[in-house]
């Protein structure tokens, strides 16, 4: 008895499940047909006094200025590198200090 109402169940959050995943799709084909009436996350954007679009304060300097340079550079580096710093930084030595006095003790 308890099989067939498990089943119904999870019959019936399965059919919710598609009906809400094909409304969201209709709903996303509007707005990429009609992007002028695409609002963002939270219902609308908050706007200023001169009504311009306000940005997110993370991008703003200090003194409210927007940043027009990269927020984030990451570059690559191998793992022994990665390791010197690491322990450059543990020993408290800069890495030309930890350069220097592997040289000359080489010597």
């Amino acid at each position: 008895m308890w099989h067939v109402v498990y089943i119904i169940a999870f019959a019936v959050l399965a059919i919710m499940a598609i009906a809400n995943l094909v409304r969201n799709l209709i709903v996303l084909g509007g707005n990429a047909r009609n992007p002028q009436s695409a609002r963002p996350y939270g219902g609308g954007q908050r706007t200023m006094p001169g009504d311009r679009p306000m940005p997110h304060p993370e991008l703003l300097d200090q003194d409210g200025q927007v940043i027009r340079e990269p927020l984030l550079v990451m570059r690559s580096i191998s793992v022994k590198d990665a390791r010197e710093q690491l322990d450059a930084l543990y020993n408290g030595t800069s890495l030309d200090d930890a350069d220097n006095s592997g040289a000359d003790s080489e010597a």
